[in-house]
């Protein structure tokens, strides 16, 4: 997990994996984060989330997709809600 904001528009814990390849010509930059990633991530998140003691925060897993390629400007996509926390492992 690379960043760890608040989202201004509700309020919402984001939890943000970034990555970033030079083109996309072998898939999505947001193609990297697999399951095992995932769960990184997740476990990431419920130790930040033991750490404020606030249980009933609200929070999202966000992907921030960024391609770099030679002489062009940068592309951003954010893609807000990428994967979900199962239940049974929120605690």
């Amino acid at each position: 997990m690379d960043l760890v904001c608040r989202d201004t528009d509700g309020g919402i814990l984001a939890f943000v994996e970034v990555k970033t390849r030079r083109s996309d010509e072998h898939g999505r930059p947001a193609d990297a984060v697999t399951r095992e990633k995932e769960e990184l991530i997740c476990r990431g998140a419920r130790a930040w989330l033991r750490m404020l003691d606030r249980p009933d925060v609200a929070f999202r897993f966000d992907i921030v997709e960024i391609v770099i390629e030679p002489g062009c400007e940068p592309r951003f996509n954010v893609i807000k809600s990428a994967f979900q926390l199962p239940e049974e492992r929120r605690r």
